[in-house]
Order: structure tokens, then C-alpha cells, then sequence
């Protein structure tokens, strides 16, 4: 069962993390922690108009949340704040609910369904996600609250 859970995919990409490293002037930056495990992620941003056009992640977690955290630096660039929720949410409910994988740009994140046998490992293969949405937030609000003045 464990096999299934670090197949040499996975294993491949979570030690080959794309937008390792931190960016030099980010808009936005969050830091997640998982309590349970002590994983942590930190993500740096950059958003032009609502998409993320720079993107960086500091990222010290167990193969799992680097696979993830892998994904999510592979395809971010582009992405607007909804398709990141979105797939936020459906890794999510794929993992606590055995829902369908992400779409699009995130399909990627089906080799992880596994995961969804050991809640244990759940808060720390969501980290990079959780901690993109808030750093992309912040970096909305900032670049609005600018705009604005």
C-alpha cells in the first residue's frame, strides 16, 4: 500500500522542484505550516492585472508535499486566483473525499489520490496550495490598494 503512495513519479518530481527559492520583490508572500508533521512552505508571488506572472516557493516538506508543491511550480504561472482556488479545492475534496482530481492545469496532482488513505498526510500535501491563495490574495489587494492610490 505505502508503494503506491511514493511511486518513482512522484518521487521523481518532488526531487525536482520547479521555482525553487524565494523571489527578490515578491507582492505577496505566505508562509503554512502543518502542525502534525512540521512541513512548511513558503511562497512568494508576483500578479500582474489577476495573474501570477513571477512565482517562487521555499518548500520543506515531505516527498509528498513536494510532489505537490512540484505541480503547483510547474503551472502556476498563468493562473489566475479562481483556478488556483478551484484546484485548491478539488485536491482538497480528492484527497478528504476521494473526489475527482483537479483539471486542467493541475491534473497533474491525480498521482497524489493515493494520499487520501493517510489523513496524516493531508495538511502537509496541501501546503504549497494553501500558501499560494493567500500570497496571491495579498498580492491582489496590494497591487489594487496601489492602483487606488
Amino acid at each position: 500500500m505505502i508503494d503506491d503512495l511514493y511511486s518513482a513519479r512522484l518521487l521523481k518530481l518532488a526531487a525536482n522542484m520547479p521555482r525553487a527559492g524565494r523571489l527578490p520583490a515578491p507582492q505577496g508572500t505566505a508562509e503554512k505550516v502543518a502542525k502534525l508533521c512540521g512541513s512548511r512552505v513558503v511562497v512568494d508571488v508576483a500578479v500582474e492585472d489577476d495573474r501570477v506572472v513571477d512565482f517562487a516557493q521555499d518548500v520543506k516538506a515531505c516527498a509528498l508535499g513536494q510532489a505537490a508543491a512540484a505541480v503547483l511550480g510547474a503551472h502556476v504561472v498563468g493562473a489566475r486566483l479562481p483556478e488556483i482556488e478551484m484546484a485548491r479545492d478539488a485536491f482538497r475534496a480528492m484527497l478528504k473525499e476521494g473526489a475527482p482530481a483537479p483539471e486542467g492545469r493541475f491534473s497533474d496532482l491525480a498521482m497524489l489520490a493515493p494520499v487520501k488513505d493517510y489523513p496524516a498526510r493531508h495538511a502537509s500535501t496541501l501546503l504549497a496550495f494553501e500558501a499560494t491563495v493567500d500570497a496571491v490574495r495579498q498580492a491582489m489587494e496590494r497591487t489594487s490598494r496601489a492602483g487606488a492610490a
